[in-house]
């Protein structure tokens, strides 16, 4: 999918929300776990009930990866239901892999390739040859972690390294890699003052911004500060639209939770575009 293509669908639904699939079985209805597959089930009841709210949908990997093969089959039905039934959402591979040269290329290719994902999360810790194997895929997105949300984030990127704090360094050098069109970048939403600075180096990138909801991020105050003139954001919801009921009427109660976040964006769109 290109930029372009998501904008459309952005304008289109007058959202740019994004949920994450992160299936816990200990917190999903009961009555799902005596099917075949009860990841799936859920998954595709979620989907089904949300898909003209959102524009994007992140299956966090390790929620698959924990419980095997299954889970990974799981995976798999879950991105193959999206693209066959509703092509338009953008999908995200929430791997946040990171290695250096061939090793890169066969994650890009298992995500890009294999499970046909428009988008993988990547660590840039290795520096450009762990992160240029995923750009060099065309039309596909490779969303960089940039200034994450959770606690640990202050031990590295927000320390100054000669001068300047290190995440800014990283997201300005990775500006100048091969194919960095394609980049996109994580930006935790529990950080929106840093948002401003951030839209200095990179003014019009698509950023991805967890942390909004169940970790306390506002947003609206994510808006006020990165939102670029192409509104550049996905905002990610997990938690909040996944377990907003653990009964029967599940997919019900998600729809009403994700309506919530795409009428707040509705009205912010007409209020700035």
């Amino acid at each position: 999918m290109t930029t372009q293509q998501l904008l459309e669908q952005i304008h289109l639904k007058k959202s740019f929300l994004c949920i994450g699939l992160d299936v816990d079985l200990t917190k999903i209805p009961q009555h799902l776990l005596a099917l075949e597959d009860p990841i799936f089930e859920f998954n595709k009841a979620i989907i089904d009930a949300t898909h003209d709210l959102c524009v994007s949908y992140k299956p966090n990997t390790a929620f698959y990866e924990a419980y095997g093969i299954k889970g990974w089959h799981s995976l798999q039905k879950t991105i193959n239901y999206i693209n066959e039934k509703y092509p338009e959402i953008f999908t995200i591979a929430d791997a946040k892999r990171g290695d250096i040269g061939n090793t890169s290329s066969m994650y890009a290719k298992a995500f890009f390739e294999d499970l046909n994902f428009d988008s993988v999360t990547v660590a840039p810790y290795m520096g450009k040859d762990s992160v240029e194997p995923f750009l060099a895929f065309e039309n596909r997105h490779t969303i960089m972690l940039a200034l994450t949300s959770n606690e640990g984030a202050f031990d590295f990127q927000t320390k100054n390294v000669d001068g300047e704090a290190l995440y800014k360094t990283v997201i300005k050098t990775s500006t100048t890699w091969k194919n960095a069109e394609n980049l996109m970048y994580v930006v935790g939403a529990t950080k929106a003052e840093y948002f401003a600075e951030i839209r200095k180096i990179i003014p019009n990138s698509f950023l991805l911004v967890p942390g909004v909801g169940a970790q306390g991020g506002s947003l609206s105050e994510v808006c006020k500060y990165g939102m670029s003139e192409n509104i550049g954001l996905l905002i990610n919801s997990s938690r909040g639209i996944l377990y907003a009921s653990n009964d029967i009427d599940f997919a019900e109660k998600a729809r009403v939770e994700a309506l919530k976040m795409q009428t707040e964006m509705e009205v912010i769109l007409k209020n700035k575009y």
